[in-house]
């Protein structure tokens, strides 16, 4: 019985999933919820059609064997044409009118024409096989047995297309009874059925009757069985079609992410190196490491470069609230990235106010200089529209200049595409921005041209201007502060202002209903989940319906011709990975799988061998002339299997059905261990196996029961004596031999129909069985079956009997055929779907590292849902501590690109194990400058609670820090503030790494150039209140807006080589967390003046210096001047 959870000991759950998706009122409910119950109706309705050409063959067959046959053995031909001629009009007949069912728009129009000819055919064929022996009867006295009874019944349910089982079910009955009158009236007559008692008149009647139900019977589960694996195979492949598209649409999706980072000739490597490592390494893979072994640089000698600042960005991101500012700056860098897509020019990155990029990287393009202008003037009109659309006083200034780059991707983790080259001390977030020189000078000129040009123009080269067409614009002479400018004057650049008018495509910007840039361009749908609804679009609806109508239905590929005439375009039948012959799949490994798959249908088949074992046990019962001690134990032990068989198949189903629907329930061990009992059975190929076999040597044993109570050597006796003597024989005194022959094509049936048994294993059993009784009809009971009722006259009996079982088999052998094929598609199309979900897997695994390069790991599930409901992502943090890391003494060439890269690689597997567990993140890489920040996560909160869970040095050094502050305040506050000890901690560790890769190449110096040894590094930190984003449309972009990152940025460009250099709060926070700070004085940091700033204090071996060792300020100033960053006082910094 079953208990509640909580008093359960060493019960179990009721597992019910699985079989529960084998049920016809699961599948239905699911096809109409996915809305694709329509589609199924006429797919369905192709089975039928392939299942009535099927059909054809078989009646064509049946109807020539059975003609021939009468033809060969009749004593007498003349009584036997008019049978031929019956059969003959009747086939002619009955074919002609099911032909209509081959015009599919007639038949899609009128679906009723299923119906109709189906029964018509029936009752036409009902109608000959009646009228033949009637009129043999009453014109030449010789009664007749029916010749298609159970082919009339089996054809109903299994190859004619009634729509309803319903339908199928009462045509069945009313051809039952009809031929039960028949029996009635006129064989029953001549075999004396009513000279016997009325009892045992009854009891042979009943044995006709349960003979029609068993058929019957036979034609239902034939019927669910076919609705449920169509039904599951159409579901499957419904998933399968929605995981196809989802993958193209993912994966051109997943271009789009690659290529809005990485232009495409470089993305194709990075690509395949994702799919390889996914493969190779699977789930393990870490998904913020995309690169291993790539360097991706390119030399692009024909290139112009384009610099955009915003004027006033900074006193934007000061005052105005984080939404409206994520909101402001995505509709504004959203139309920059529009316009960069329709003019073919590749952004590069934005830094804060700074949007940079170049025309001509993706492919060569002689109109680059113009590309770049256009964009630029179109830049400069979508900041004029948002300055009025947000009422803000924002402008833009722009600079270009043609020349040459190199570009490329470097690091492991969060690639960005950049360029290269000397460059200057950057300036973050000032108007200061001088990324990267390639080739020399360009990109610095081009990025002077912008600090030096005027808001509302296009600051141009003259090299810039040589290449356009000047008469498309209006063209001023460049600023007063060009003309001042030192490095322009020294490289002789001339400058011009430039504006104009540009044709902007309007379709390009989608505008949503806050007026603004529609949320992206790229549309990241949520991937479709297992027989779940998923909203479709017409375009996508419309490629599902074509999929459909091109889905196989049959191995048989016969009357396409046909098909034509009518106009009905013919469809896919065959699958050419099954053999057409022994219906085997060509490759041996999937048709081993589909051989061990398990049978959640095994309910079903028992429950039809149950209750045909009972009616087999009930005939031998009625049939047995002299029941002995032996017979009474064969039935009860037959019966007694094959009930604890139904219990075993059907007792999950049971518990279902009376407490499975709460997951609370438990049952007991001995519920258990019938469930356990269950799945190793619907588990197992070889016990099922045994099982079938079982059964059917039980239904072969009820036959032998019957046969073995017949002297048939008295029989044949007294059949001579009555010859002699003049005297009706009483043919009652053995088994009848049409009830036999009935059992064993009812066992013919059963074997054939058994779910999930190898059709071959079927074929050679059922072989087998048919031989023994060929050989017990012809050899060891011929005498008893001569003399038992013909099919027509003058034609022996026992060939009669023969045919029916050859019939019968054949028939049920063109019926499993088509079934397994059936079932073998569905298995092919579970197979294709697992593939495509593996795909999906792959193609899913794949977007999210490349989401996880642009954007942290928390914001990707979020920023894709909030993508599907078109919402900006933005976040407010209270404590987030910022580092900028500048590699100082660097010269920008092939050679210095390399180790540059490998300084990365290492700085991103650092980055790996704090991003994990820290919650460090990535934000940009800026030339030879690494930015990161901690504490960017909304679950900081859970993750820092979680630390205990995993022990390492980072973490014991965290905990002291903690238990250093508390014991030394009082206060009690959740500001998360050990982020600014653990972003001091990864600086310090990015030190160590930088200083253990110097050593390596000193170590190396004979092998390398001298030169290449790398240079130091300058770190500046600072923390506090921070705002996040995502921005961008086509080229999504997370950023962070706030004091702490123009502080963090003044301290690493105000700092000093090999120091982490601090704001005042951030020193104090640290030294709360043990951690000294020295005071380095008044620095002068642009936009706030002169500030007190401080240098983490760290020992030569790389470790933080402990408050306690400095205790006394002058100690702090005199080692301070020891490491050579003073002289006098901190005021010597002033001027920094």
């Amino acid at each position: 019985m079953p208990t509640s959870r909580r008093t359960s000991f060493k019960q179990c759950p009721l597992n019910y999933a699985k079989e529960r998706r084998w049920e016809p009122d699961y599948l239905k409910v699911k096809c109409t919820e996915l809305g694709v119950e329509n589609e199924y109706m006429l797919y369905q309705r192709r089975q039928r059609i392939s299942y009535l050409r099927v059909f054809y063959i078989l009646h064509i067959l049946a109807t020539l064997f059975h003609c021939i046959m009468i033809l060969v053995f009749c004593a007498h031909n003349g009584l036997i044409v008019f049978d031929i001629a019956v059969y003959v009009i009747a086939t002619v007949l009955i074919l002609s009118i099911l032909s209509v069912n081959f015009n599919e728009e007639y038949v899609s129009s009128n679906p009723w024409i299923l119906t109709i000819t189906s029964v018509l055919s029936a009752l036409i064929l009902v109608s000959a096989d009646v009228f033949q022996g009637t009129y043999q009867y009453y014109k030449n006295d010789w009664m007749l047995a029916t010749s298609y009874d159970t082919y009339t019944i089996l054809i109903i349910y299994m190859f004619l297309p009634i729509p309803s089982l319903l339908g199928a079910v009462l045509l069945g009955s009313a051809v039952s009874v009809l031929f039960i009158t028949y029996f009635m009236k006129v064989v029953a007559t001549r075999f004396h059925y009513f000279s016997m008692s009325e009892v045992d008149a009854y009891n042979q009647i009943s044995v006709d009757v349960i003979h029609y139900f068993c058929f019957n019977l036979l034609g239902v589960f034939f019927r669910i069985i076919n609705e449920i694996v169509v039904r599951s195979s159409f579901l499957n492949r419904h998933q399968y079609i929605m995981e196809k598209i989802w993958l193209r649409n993912a994966r051109i999706q997943e271009k789009m992410l690659l290529d809005s980072i990485i232009p495409p000739q470089i993305a194709k490597p990075i690509q395949e190196d994702i799919k390889s490592r996914l493969a190779r390494k699977g789930d393990s893979l870490r998904p913020t490491r995309v690169m291993e072994q790539i360097m991706a640089i390119q030399i692009h000698p024909e290139v112009t470069v384009l610099y955009a600042d915003v004027v006033n960005y900074t006193h934007l991101t000061t005052t105005v609230n984080v939404e409206k500012l994520v909101r402001l700056l995505h509709d504004l860098y959203g139309r920059f990235d529009m316009a960069a897509t329709q003019f073919e020019v590749q952004r590069i990155k934005f830094l804060g106010d700074c949007y940079y990029c170049v025309a001509g990287l993706m492919r060569p393009n002689p109109d680059h200089a113009k590309c770049c202008v256009n964009l630029g003037l179109s830049m400069i009109s979508h900041i004029q529209e948002v300055r009025i659309q947000n009422e803000v006083d924002i402008d833009m200034r722009i600079g270009i200049h043609s020349g040459s780059v190199i570009a490329g991707v470097i690091g492991e983790a969060k690639l960005q595409f950049d360029i290269w080259g000397a460059w200057d001390i950057p300036d973050q977030h000032s108007l200061k921005i001088i990324l990267l020189l390639c080739a020399g000078t360009d990109v610095t000129i081009a990025n002077l041209l912008e600090s030096t040009g005027a808001p509302g123009f296009v600051h141009i080269s003259g090299r810039t201007l040589s290449q356009l067409d000047a008469d498309q614009y209006t063209i001023f002479p460049g600023t007063e502060s060009a003309l001042a400018e030192p490095f322009l004057r020294e490289k002789n650049i001339r400058t011009y202002l430039l504006t104009g008018e540009v044709n902007m495509d309007p379709d390009t910007y989608r505008l949503d209903s806050w007026g603004s840039l529609s949320v992206s361009a790229l549309d990241i749908s949520e991937r479709p989940e297992f027989h779940t609804h998923f909203a479709t679009d017409d375009s996508i609806n419309d490629e599902l319906r074509e999929e459909f109508k091109n889905m196989p239905v049959s191995g048989v590929e016969l009357f396409k011709s046909w098909s034509a005439c009518f106009g009905r375009k013919t469809q896919p039948t065959a699958d050419p990975s099954i053999h057409k012959i022994c219906l085997h799949f060509n490759d041996p490994h999937l048709e081993w799988k589909y051989l061990m798959q398990s049978d959640y249908m095994f309910k079903y088949s028992i429950l039809l061998a149950w209750c045909s074992g009972c009616s087999l046990i009930y005939i031998q019962l009625i049939e047995s002339l002299d029941p002995c001690d032996i017979c009474i134990v064969i039935n009860f032990f037959a019966f007694f299997c094959l009930t604890a068989l139904l219990l075993i198949a059907w007792y999950k189903k049971i518990c279902w059905w009376m407490y499975g629907r709460s997951d609370k329930i438990l049952f007991n061990k001995s519920n258990c261990r019938i469930f356990r009992l269950h799945d190793k059975i619907v588990r197992h190929l070889t016990v099922r196996v045994c099982i079938y076999v079982l059964i059917l040597a039980s239904y072969f044993s009820l036959i032998v029961l019957i046969m073995v109570n017949c002297n048939w050597e008295e029989f044949q006796m007294n059949d001579i004596e009555s010859k002699l003597y003049h005297y009706e024989m009483d043919l009652n005194m053995c088994f009848h031999p049409w009830v036999v022959t009935n059992m064993v094509a009812l066992i013919i049936g059963v074997s054939f129909t058994f779910a999930r048994i190898p059709f071959m294993v079927k074929t050679v059993i059922t072989l087998c069985f048919t031989i023994v009784y060929m050989v017990i009809i012809f050899f060891q009971f011929d005498f008893v079956f001569h003399h038992s009722a013909t099919i027509n006259p003058w034609f022996p009996s026992e060939i009669a009997h023969g045919m029916r079982i050859l019939i019968t088999l054949f028939m049920m052998y063109l019926k499993e055929r088509h079934s397994e094929f059936n079932n073998k598609i569905g298995f092919e199309w579970s197979v294709d779907l697992t593939k495509k979900k593996q795909d999906a897997d792959e193609t899913n695994q794949s977007i999210t590292i490349v989401l996880n390069n642009i954007l942290p790991a928390h914001v990707v599930k979020v920023y894709i849902r909030n993508l599907a409901k078109h919402e900006l992502y933005y976040e407010e943090y209270k404590m987030v501590s910022v580092m900028f890391a500048s590699l100082t003494n660097f010269e920008m060439d092939l050679r210095h690109l390399r180790i540059l890269n490998e300084i990365i690689r290492e700085f991103d597997r650092l980055l790996i194990h704090y991003q994990e567990y820290y919650v460090v993140e990535k934000i940009k890489i800026v030339g030879c400058t690494y930015m990161a920040a901690c504490g960017l996560d909304v679950n900081y909160a859970d993750r820092v609670n979680n630390w205990l869970a995993k022990r390492d040095s980072l973490l014991e050094e965290v905990e002291q820090a903690q238990r250093t502050r508390k014991s030394s305040t009082k206060e009690s506050v959740e500001s998360h503030e050990e982020v600014v000890f653990v972003m001091a901690t990864f600086a310090l560790d990015l030190m160590r790494t930088l200083w253990t890769v110097k050593k390596s190449y000193e170590d190396l110096q004979w092998h390398y150039d001298r030169s290449l040894i790398v240079g130091d590094m300058a770190i500046g930190i600072s923390s506090g209140e921070v705002m996040a984003g995502v921005v961008g449309a086509s080229h999504p972009h997370y950023d962070i807006w706030g004091s702490p990152v123009n502080m963090a940025s003044r301290m690493y460009s105000t700092g000093r080589i090999g120091h982490i250099h601090v704001t005042e709060e951030t020193a104090l926070l640290l030294r709360e967390f043990g951690v000294d700070c020295i005071c380095r004085g008044m620095t002068f940091v642009k936009g706030a003046g002169r500030i007190p700033t401080y240098f983490v204090a760290i020992d030569d071996d790389y470790h933080f210096v402990p408050v306690t060792q400095w205790s006394q300020t002058s100690d702090r100033r005199r080692s301070v001047t020891g490491l050579g960053l003073l002289t006098d006082s901190s005021s010597s910094y002033e001027d920094d």
